[in-house]
């Protein structure tokens, strides 16, 4: 029989999973509505470019002639930050939601009745999320520097077009780049992957706030955070040093160990994967008497953590289901055939809808509710 912490840690990672195919959706369109904007762009920049011909150009005329570039490129910085705000507001709520059902379900009755779950509201959630910064901006300072940097590029671009004798529409193709390649040959590139990596960060930066919000709230149960870095072998080296390390709920210190939480799992860095799970208290360290509970509560209510998970072992001990979750059905079948998981750590392109999502947690959850 699966211990209380054992089903949470294994739901973390599973939802951890989830929510990095959730993070590529969400890139994906949202770089999408940025592109959409390239065209407005190019046709701001080429109008700017013809009334500057080469044999006037000063910088101070350039910087004269992009502000219509520039309103352009504010614009569009503006509709992909309320897009991605949407968004969030979305998850923070889903995310304080699956923390509560998790524990609503894995938690003997016996602990409940003493000790019921304190929910944490949406608006809660994300307004946490949006007062605490990370990397170093709250997600409002990140839309002004993606945009501005963004902006500085095209600059740059220019004058070395100019100084180097391009045409008009030399210049243009070298900062949008050409279809052939799909544009990705072009300065505009750069400030794609820079927004995607906001994003994921961004989404990251979200789940990890509502959790903390609901641990916080529910410390009494709580004996620790546990930091998990394992799910693949792309671990950074910040990451991999705090794997499985545990911190003081809420204040984040250090137990038994001396490395500092920092910003936290998801946000440690840019693109960070790793996650957290609160560890419950045993039944006796919240001092239930012995005869509320049956043998199989006191069992499963131990205090235990499982053994050092580590993503092969992690995903063996699922269900088949899961595993095609995870893995997508090709991959599945090729691991059921004995192919090695060094295979399957590069992203898949298969990305999830938080809908989808919340309609796997449901079937997780009614599977630990029976």
């Amino acid at each position: 029989m699966a211990t209380v912490n054992q089903i949470i840690e294994d739901e973390h990672i599973a939802h951890a999973v989830s929510l990095e195919k959730y993070k590529l959706g969400v890139v994906r369109r949202i770089i999408a509505l940025l592109n959409r904007s390239d065209a407005s762009l190019s046709a701001a920049l080429t109008e700017a470019l013809e009334r500057m011909p080469a044999e006037s150009f000063t910088v101070e005329r350039l910087e004269l002639l992009l502000d219509e570039v520039r309103a352009v490129n504010a614009q569009a910085y503006d509709q992909v930050f309320t897009a991605l705000e949407a968004d969030l507001q979305e998850l923070a709520g889903y995310e304080s939601n699956w923390q509560q059902t998790l524990f609503r379900k894995a938690i003997p009755e016996p602990v409940l009745v003493r000790f019921p779950l304190v929910s944490i509201g949406a608006e809660q959630a994300y307004a946490a999320a949006m007062s605490r910064p990370f990397q170093g901006r709250l997600l409002s300072g990140w839309g002004k520097q993606v945009g501005a940097e963004r902006m500085v590029k095209v600059r740059n671009a220019i004058r070395s077009g100019y100084l180097e004798g391009k045409t008009t529409d030399q210049i243009i193709r070298s900062i949008r780049g050409t279809r052939a390649a799909g544009y990705a040959d072009g300065f505009l590139e750069r400030p794609r992957k820079d927004l995607a990596a906001v994003v994921q960060t961004a989404i990251s930066h979200t789940a990890a706030a509502a959790r903390e919000q609901f641990n916080v709230a529910n410390k009494e149960i709580l004996k620790a955070e546990d930091w998990l870095s394992t799910l693949d072998t792309k671990t950074s080296n910040d990451c991999i040093i705090r794997d499985k390390r545990p911190y003081e709920v809420g204040t984040h210190k250090p137990i038994g160990h001396k490395i500092p939480w920092l910003q936290g799992p998801g946000r440690i860095h840019f693109c960070c994967r790793s996650t957290s799970t609160p560890r419950t208290k045993s039944w006796r360290e919240l001092g239930i008497p012995i005869d509320e509970m049956t043998p199989g509560q006191r069992a499963s209510m131990d205090g235990q953590v499982p053994a050092d998970t580590n993503y092969s072992n992690w995903l063996e001990r699922q269900s088949d289901a899961r595993k095609v979750q995870v893995l997508g059905p090709v991959r599945y079948q090729l691991y059921r055939d004995g192919k090695s998981l060094e295979d399957f750590y590069s992203p898949t392109g298969e990305w999830l809808t938080l809908d989808q999502i919340k309609q796997q947690d449901a079937q997780a959850f009614a599977k630990i509710a029976a």
